[in-house]
């Protein structure tokens, strides 16, 4: 199966490093990004776990969890948790999944449905497509996919930067230009009118382009 933005994030149950959850009920109203390991021990998942474990105040500042994922079991997690603290001077704060069936892999499309077994014995090179970035809403419909290669650690600057821009523009009728930061101008949707951005910027907007009207980012 392969999942689309828009599309609702597969449910499941699995054992994670702070107890059995229900992927949805544990999201609740709130925001998720869910990212995937190929396996326990790999250097530049370590960096990308330590890192995500500094930046989780500031999504939980946005009302969003965040959630691990490898395919190794829970309590490999536990150990590796330990050298991460010591390697990157912070240990996951937020839970980890034990995906040992791979069934949460092959759920989301990381792993073909046909792939057969457990995660014993499986290398990081048999997993090596569990790379994967998940931005999912409070309504559990997936809004950002993003796929790394194994070499390449993950920008999570970037996805915190796209995570501020979802959740304003699903507040307003707006579009966020290359590069965007929060605080600089935004761009009103196309499906917005003229006659009905008039009433929410009544001060006008620039326009280089008809097509292209261009205002301060909401408050």
């Amino acid at each position: 199966m392969t999942l689309q933005l828009g599309d609702k994030a597969p449910d499941f149950e699995a054992e994670t490093t702070q107890g059995k959850i229900r992927f949805h009920d544990w999201i609740g109203n709130s925001w998720c990004v869910l990212f995937s390991h190929p396996k326990d021990f790999t250097p530049v998942c370590t960096t990308e776990l330590g890192y995500m474990a500094k930046l989780k105040p500031e999504f939980d500042k946005r009302n969003t969890k965040i959630i691990g994922l490898s395919v190794d079991p829970v309590t490999n997690h536990a150990k590796w948790a330990k050298d991460i603290e010591e390697i990157q001077g912070t240990a996951p704060n937020y839970p980890m999944i034990g995906d040992t069936d791979l069934a949460v892999s092959k759920a989301y499309g990381m792993l073909p449905a046909s792939t057969s077994g457990s995660s014993e014995g499986r290398t990081p090179a048999d997993n090596q497509t569990v790379r994967n970035v998940f931005i999912i809403a409070p309504d559990k419909t997936i809004k950002l996919i993003i796929v790394y290669p194994m070499t390449t650690g993950r920008n999570f600057d970037e996805v915190l930067r796209v995570l501020d821009s979802l959740q304003m523009t699903a507040k307003h009728k707006v579009a966020t230009p290359v590069n965007w930061m929060p605080g600089q101008d935004v761009i009103i949707a196309g499906s917005v009118s003229d006659e009905e951005a008039k009433k929410t910027y009544p001060q006008g907007w620039k326009a280089p382009r008809p097509w292209m009207r261009i205002v301060p980012q909401p408050r």
